[in-house]
């Protein structure tokens, strides 16, 4: 794992990185990836128990689960807008970033209160909030602290110290449920005890970078493209950027969410209630392996190949749970599913963000990255509502093979596309 060093004047500050192929990363890198490794233990605590107190304990039906899937992925992407255009224009990303981590930590807090499933519902509405509030914000700390040619590496070190939390998160929900006789309120206690320790380190280690004023953020556009057009249409006519929205979206209307893939894991294989909270764990051990080579591996091969890639591996875990598993298959197929699970997330998630950051000026950098994640944001949601539409109205493999089928040939479409261009361009 790539290290800044320890000191906290240098945690702090953004000291050239030295040389070789363990040089350091920048300072504000290394912090915002602690910050989302203490951030994602909180979250992951919630988010791996969450299934199972939803349709299990509170008797949710697989469509609201969908909807409520939705919800959590996208349905407050608009506030990613909203977050990346107040960063841009006060360019405070750090107070917005801020803003979005203190309103999930007070969302963890509430869950102890929430004992329907619509009032869970809405509390985690109110924690998307803040997650579409930061998110843009943070990314763009991280792009504008680093050289284009290394925005792969420095998004692989967030992911993987992101990761690391993802990872500790449901072993620490495992713990709570296997000692704790009232488990789900242990779980969210301490998961709000965590998510204020990440507020405390993003406010005091975290510094804001500098970015150009938005006029000459504007001035940096295409000519075509300046006033009087608002900043998101701006950004918008820049093709590169049009590209990766159009792509993430198409791909991301069938990316299977993860927590219906550990569902479906559950069903298949009878697992004891008592584990589900394990299955993320093997996902984001994969994840936090692969985060730094495959996002040094974008930077050399190319950013947009790796992402295809991702959703390739993607179609391949879902393909594995749709193929008959021997008697004796059931360890193969899990290792098989979050082996799959872990690179695409490590292939697509950082490397998306680290695709369109050269593309964008650096005064409208956030607004840039919101506007893609918003694209992506929005396509799963609606991604969501289908896949839990079909598993109401034909069942969980129906629904899995609708998405594989949508999801290869999406990936065709792009594959297709990508080539004529390149065969223009030559």
């Amino acid at each position: 794992m790539y290290l800044s060093t320890t000191r906290a004047s240098d945690i702090a500050g953004d000291t050239p990185a030295p040389k070789g192929p363990l040089r350091a990363v920048p300072g504000t890198v290394f912090v915002l990836g602690l910050v989302s490794l203490v951030t994602d233990v909180s979250a992951e605590m919630v988010t791996a128990v969450l299934p199972l107190y939803l349709m299990a304990g509170l008797g949710m039906s697989p469509l609201a689960f969908g909807a409520l899937d939705g919800l959590h992925q996208g349905a407050t992407a608009v506030l990613r807008l909203a977050g990346g255009r107040i960063a841009d224009r006060t360019r405070r990303h750090k107070l917005v970033a801020g803003t979005g981590y203190a309103l999930s930590a007070v969302c963890k807090a509430a869950l102890l209160l929430a004992t329907t499933p619509w009032s869970v519902a809405a509390v985690l509405a109110a924690d998307r909030t803040g997650k579409g509030l930061r998110t843009a914000p943070r990314d763009a700390l991280i792009s504008l602290s680093v050289p284009p040619g290394e925005q792969g590496r420095a998004f692989g070190v967030h992911r993987a110290l992101d990761t690391a939390g993802a990872l500790l998160g449901p072993l620490a929900a495992f713990g709570i449920l296997w000692v704790a006789a009232d488990g789900y309120e242990a779980v969210f206690t301490v998961s709000c005890c965590v998510a204020v320790l990440g507020v405390v380190l993003l406010a005091l280690f975290v510094r804001e970078a500098p970015a150009p004023p938005l006029a000459s953020a504007l001035a940096s556009a295409p000519t075509r493209a300046r006033p009087p057009l608002p900043p998101v249409r701006t950004l918008l006519r820049l093709p590169g950027l049009r590209r990766l929205c159009l792509t993430a979206a198409l791909l991301g209307l069938f990316t299977v969410g993860d927590a219906f893939l550990y569902l479906l894991l559950q069903r298949r294989l009878d697992l004891s209630a008592a584990f589900f909270p394990l299955l993320p764990v093997g996902t984001a051990a994969v994840f936090l392996l692969a985060a730094l080579p495959v996002g040094r591996l974008a930077d050399r091969v190319g950013r947009s190949r790796v992402f295809l890639g991702g959703h390739v591996l993607l179609l391949g875990a879902c393909l594995l749970l749709l193929a008959p598993v021997p008697a004796a298959g059931g360890a193969l197929l899990v290792v098989g599913v979050l082996a799959m699970l872990g690179l695409f997330y490590a292939a697509t998630d950082g490397v998306l963000m680290a695709a369109a950051g050269p593309l964008l000026p650096a005064g409208l950098r956030t607004t840039g990255l919101a506007v893609l994640q918003t694209a992506q944001a929005l396509a799963r949601f609606a991604g969501s509502l289908m896949f839990g539409s079909a598993w109401t109205l034909w069942g969980p493999g129906a629904a899995l093979g609708l998405a594989a089928a949508g999801l290869l040939l999406s990936l065709t479409v792009v594959a297709v596309l990508g080539g004529a261009r390149a065969e223009r361009a030559s």
